[in-house]
């Protein structure tokens, strides 16, 4: 959860739809999902023959993914005048929230971390270059 909000601050920084809170919640609900998953094949695999729980890790975090891209898909939007897109950063961010809810639960935390520092040093950081590209482009006149 922590994690998550770090890259939350920033996104509620910028104004955008999904910020603090939501991506908190991704990155938590990705680990606990995981983390339940894990407990369930350690709980049931035990008391029931081994033959009738069968345990894909893979199918856990593409459920994961799948409710996360839902939710994602809720903050893109297209102007109808100018057909402009927005959003679609906000939403790679909840996913890759999701993802480092998702290292936690497995207990990746030098990953993790590494992946909030990269997350926001590519919200944030590649934000400012951006800015400072298009200050220095010729502006196009409209006609």
């Amino acid at each position: 959860i922590l994690l998550g909000g770090i890259i939350g601050i920033e996104r509620e920084v910028a104004n955008k739809p999904a910020g603090f809170r939501t991506h908190m919640l991704v990155a938590g609900a990705a680990a606990l999902l995981v983390g339940l998953g894990d407990a369930l094949i350690r709980r049931f695999g035990a008391s029931v023959d081994s033959e009738l729980i069968s345990s894909d890790p893979i199918r856990i975090v593409g459920a994961v993914i799948t409710g996360i891209s839902f939710l994602g898909a809720g903050t893109i939007f297209r102007h109808a005048r100018t057909q402009q897109v927005e959003g679609l950063t906000t939403a790679a961010s909840l996913l890759f929230s999701g993802a480092i809810g998702i290292s936690v639960a497995l207990q990746q935390f030098v990953l993790a971390f590494g992946a909030t520092v990269l997350a926001v040093t590519v919200l944030r950081g590649l934000k400012l270059i951006e800015a400072r590209i298009k200050r220095r482009l010729p502006q196009s006149s409209a006609p």
